[in-house]
């Protein structure tokens, strides 16, 4: 028993620096999230003031005037999506197509949020538990500065967990909203369009 409990001690504090490497590219990689998630903020807000309004009020014959809004490039999946949806022939078929192929461009975006959000916690939960082991061990014996240093890194690993989960979540949380709304209107403009189609 006392070969299994050992054998079991070391793998689990084998797993600690892989845990805290792991843990760091997810921080930095979470860093470069909130870099993103800022940018593709201000673009959605940029297109949003322009063609809410159009998209909104938008009829059979305001088709052309809406096409005529788009920016010049493609700043954004929403608007690759929208000017295909206006460019391409109408029909329901095609247009169903292009909605399910940007719900899936869309969930692929917030894949890394989500995993964020759920890996951070995990990982610092690990560490946390790793590094309690030889802390506990080290206040029973009484090297205080050994049990210092292990609670330093039971801390550390909790903390950047919850950071990195803290950035996943809030990132998550404001994709889905903005996918959803730009599902819709993808929605409305192609019921507007086949709507033109079955009138001609």
């Amino acid at each position: 028993m006392e070969v299994i409990t050992k054998a079991l001690f070391w793998i689990a504090n084998s797993l600690l620096i892989p845990d805290i490497l792991i843990l760091l590219a997810l921080f930095f990689r979470s860093l470069l999230l909130v870099g993103s998630f800022y940018n593709q903020y201000m673009v959605k807000r940029k297109n949003d003031r322009a063609l809410n309004e159009k998209i909104k009020r938008l009829t059979v014959a305001g088709v052309a005037e809406l096409k005529a809004t788009l920016p010049a490039n493609d700043n954004s999946l929403f608007i690759r999506y929208l000017r295909d949806l206006l460019t391409s022939p109408p029909g329901e078929a095609y247009a169903d197509f292009l909605i399910s192929n940007f719900e899936n461009e869309a969930e692929k975006d917030v894949s890394l949020s989500r995993i964020l959000s759920k890996m951070g916690p995990v990982l610092g939960l690990i560490g946390t538990l790793i590094a309690m082991s030889p802390a506990l061990v080290g206040l029973s014996t009484g090297d205080i500065a050994g049990m210092a240093y292990n609670m330093q890194v039971v801390f550390a690993t909790t903390v950047v967990g919850l950071v990195v989960s803290a950035i996943g979540l809030i990132t998550l949380q404001f994709k889905q909203r903005w996918y959803a709304k730009e599902v819709n209107s993808l929605d409305y403009v192609s019921r507007i369009i086949t709507h033109k189609s079955a009138e001609a």
